[in-house]
């Protein structure tokens, strides 16, 4: 048992945390000398590698000196926060990594928190010492201000420190030293992380703290054994949070070699595994040997704050580019979701082919959505609505968050200006080098389209990160997005002739010889309301020659929106579209005298 050790990985975007992984896994001698393997493998997700970030919770495992050392790598962004509090509940010790010129950055601080709250013990790898204008000794100061700023105990600000650069396969304990490989990591971790933590007790118990899915074995319960051993065939209880009890036969277990699942025979104390079959077991619940036992400690994840609705795509241009078009497809997409991502919930409505979805942030909403569409899936997407409570007297409360902005020092007015135009308050600032810090209380409304603001403004130096804080009283209104929109009156296909009229009214979202309908937003009005279009006209053949024939078109580049940024930037009345192929922003209502007669009954 003392040759284990589960540890887990933080590091804020592009801190090289993927980079180190592969670097551990390669001279630990997991791979073969001749086997090809691709760049930041922990990255699987095809959506992990165009973004730049860690999405899902994974594990892997290699062995080192004759331990065995179990990692997880771990999500920055606070709206994949429910993977982060079931990961501090499997390991013993954390890896924080901190880029040596950048230093320890919002995101950090998100998971360094609950790292520090779980009690668990931190190793420092100040990483990309090779970089052109690094600064570590100045990094590490920034480190220890935020471990005494997060209320680390005198025993968690004794960290050992490592310098690191991943890129280049070395570490060194002093930045004098000469090295060529990652030895003196791996002499941190065994040394300084604890073996897990073992009960005495002799019987088996096991906190679930992450779930998995397979076609043919069911749920995978993923969690850490805190007592006993487990074989495969053996009978035991699932203690569900609701008291119920539900007693089933073990039928596969899972460890991990490299980045590999393989199946085990039988696991002991100390293990992280993964186990197959309950039909029904969820993140937070005990598997043990009998109905008796006590179940184990869970710390809530933080509830979700943002309410979204998923529809049948009934646009006229529906089942042109999908595969999944029905609502029974789409219902069953987002019920296996919810198998192994907890922090998102899925409720049916009275509307035939919509769904509630409620989560922890419009970013988490937008990467299931742009999951489904490169699976073959079309759907309409709502904006996004904050989920309110009330009190026992009456009074609304809405969710706060905690707002962390990182910014260079010319942008400040601006942001501060954006802040507070959301109801935001700012608590605290610390000026670094040409940057600032801002920390602010604020909305979750005041956070929808935000990060788009602060990218635009600062020309995308701006980094932000947000936690969840308390349910407060509403705080007023917000204002909404400031313009109208430019809404196509035909159906048909646009031209330059047409455009070139449009784009003097305002900014373009569609080019020429694109697909339209009546009711799709085709661009965004300089003015406050909504401007109607025909983006199809085409310029009548005469025989008079008129004075500008001959003067080429000229068509400013359309804005082409991610679906982030659409889905931040619709308002109530409106959708996005999103399909394999083809991202648009239209109306709920197509036909505009509908449109009209539902804005005089709404009034």
């Amino acid at each position: 048992m003392n040759k284990i050790r589960n540890i887990a990985i933080i590091a804020h975007v592009d801190h090289g945390k993927t980079t180190l992984v592969d670097q551990l896994l390669r001279q630990s001698g997991t791979f073969r000398s001749n086997q090809k393997i691709e760049e930041r493998m922990m990255d699987s997700m095809d959506l992990e590698r165009e973004k730049g970030i860690t999405i899902r919770a994974k594990n892997a495992a290699f062995q080192w000196d004759g331990y065995r050392i179990n990692l997880v790598d771990t999500p920055g962004h606070a709206d994949f926060g429910g993977e982060v509090e079931r990961i501090m509940k499997m390991v013993d010790g954390v890896l924080l990594v901190v880029d040596a010129h950048d230093g320890p950055q919002a995101q950090t601080r998100f998971v360094l928190r609950k790292a520090l709250e779980n009690k668990l013990k931190a190793v420092v790898v100040i990483n990309k010492i090779d970089r052109e204008n690094a600064r570590p000794h100045k990094v590490l100061d920034e480190i220890f201000d935020l471990f005494v700023e997060l209320k680390a105990t005198d025993e968690q600000l004794d960290f050992p420190i490592i310098y690191a650069s991943a890129k280049d396969g070395f570490a060194v304990r002093e930045l004098h030293e000469n090295n060529e490989d990652m030895t003196p990591l791996f002499q941190a971790i065994v040394q300084h992380v604890p073996p897990p933590k073992i009960s005495s007790k002799p019987f088996f118990q096991m906190l679930v703290s992450n779930l998995d899915y397979s076609d043919y074995l069911g749920r995978i319960a993923l969690g850490r054994i805190v007592s006993g051993r487990v074989a495969v065939g053996d009978s035991i209880v699932c203690i569900h949070r609701d008291s119920r009890h539900e007693r089933a036969a073990v039928t596969a277990l899972f460890t991990y070699s490299g980045l590999e699942q393989v199946e085990i025979k039988h696991a002991n104390a100390g293990d992280i595994v993964g186990l197959t079959g309950f039909e029904e077991v969820y993140i937070g619940e005990t598997l043990s040997d009998r109905e008796e036992r006590t179940p184990l400690q869970f710390v809530d994840i933080d509830p979700p704050t943002i309410r979204m609705h998923i529809l049948v795509n009934d646009s006229p241009f529906a089942g042109r580019e999908g595969k999944f078009v029905t609502a029974r497809n789409i219902r069953e997409r987002l019920v296996r979701e919810t198998r192994a991502n907890v922090s998102l919930q899925v409720n049916d409505t009275e509307t035939a082919g919509a769904f509630e979805i409620n989560a922890r942030g419009e970013m988490q909403i937008a990467i299931l959505i742009e999951q489904m569409r490169r699976e073959g899936y079309e759907v309409m997407v709502s904006r996004p609505e904050v989920i309110f409570h009330r009190a026992e007297n009456g009074t609304l409360l809405e969710p706060l968050e905690d707002l962390y902005v990182d910014l260079p020092d010319e942008n400040l007015g601006d942001i501060l200006q954006l802040i507070a135009n959301r109801k935001g308050e700012v608590v605290g600032m610390d000026h670094h080098a040409t940057r600032v810090s801002v920390e602010a209380i604020i909305p979750t409304r005041g956070l929808i389209g935000f990060e788009t603001d602060l990218v635009n403004l600062t020309r995308g130096e701006g980094l932000m990160s947000h936690l969840f804080r308390e349910y407060a009283p509403f705080k007023g209104e917000i204002g909404g997005r400031g313009r109208g929109v430019m809404v196509s009156m035909e159906s048909g296909v646009s031209t330059a002739y047409a455009l070139n009229n449009i784009q003097e009214r305002g900014r373009l979202f569609i080019g020429p010889q694109e697909d339209v309908y009546e009711g799709m937003i085709v661009g965004e009005n300089a003015r406050p309301e909504d401007l109607p279009v025909n983006p199809c006209k085409a310029k009548h053949l005469t025989n008079m020659r008129s004075q500008g024939e001959g003067k080429g078109i000229q068509l400013e580049a359309p804005l082409r929106m991610t679906l982030e940024r659409a889905i931040e930037y619709i308002d109530v009345d409106e959708y996005v579209e999103a399909t394999p192929k083809s991202l648009r922003l239209r109306k709920r209502i197509l036909d505009a005298n509908a449109r009209k007669r539902a804005a005089v009954i709404a009034a």
